[in-house]
């Protein structure tokens, strides 16, 4: 029972983690949008074919953080779906899941995670590991990239 409690405590630190990664993206790049469309606004050229162009890569600049900030919203979303309290045998979204090699938070793609000093990979249901090992359950195994993994723990 005492583990369970642990891995517990583990999900809700890489969730948090998780959230804070993510305001952060959100805010760097509304920020950025923001400076693009000051850029734009402020910019005056003499020649009028340099200023429409260079005034167009601003546009551009700006319409590309603004999508990145609805991916962002949309990875919110994704983590406000976990629920922690959830048990399930079978990996799905909110599962941590402990292989003979690596250790997974399906969560949102983001990567190596590290809590108290442990190793964890982010990753999302629409990624093609998480195809292969989805569903799945402690002592099947699964194979991603001519790599072989036995599931251990699925918490």
């Amino acid at each position: 029972m005492e583990l369970i409690a642990e891995y517990l405590e583990t999900k809700k630190q890489l969730l948090a983690e998780c959230f804070a990664i993510q305001t952060r993206l959100v805010e760097t790049a509304k920020e950025a949008m923001k400076q693009a469309q000051e850029s734009a606004n402020e910019e005056e050229g003499s020649l009028e074919e340099n200023y429409e162009s260079f005034k167009s890569q601003l546009y551009m600049d700006r319409d590309m953080f603004a999508r990145q900030v609805e991916e962002a919203i949309n990875s919110f979303n994704q983590l406000r779906k976990i629920d922690l309290t959830k048990d399930s045998e079978a990996i799905a979204l909110g599962s941590l899941v402990v292989t003979d090699t690596q250790k997974f938070f399906i969560s949102i793609s983001l990567g190596e995670l590290t809590v108290e000093g442990k190793k964890y990979f982010a990753i999302s249901t629409s990624t093609p590991l998480y195809k292969e090992m989805g569903g799945k359950r402690k002592g099947e195994t699964f194979n991603f990239r001519d790599k072989k993994y036995k599931i251990l723990e699925v918490y």
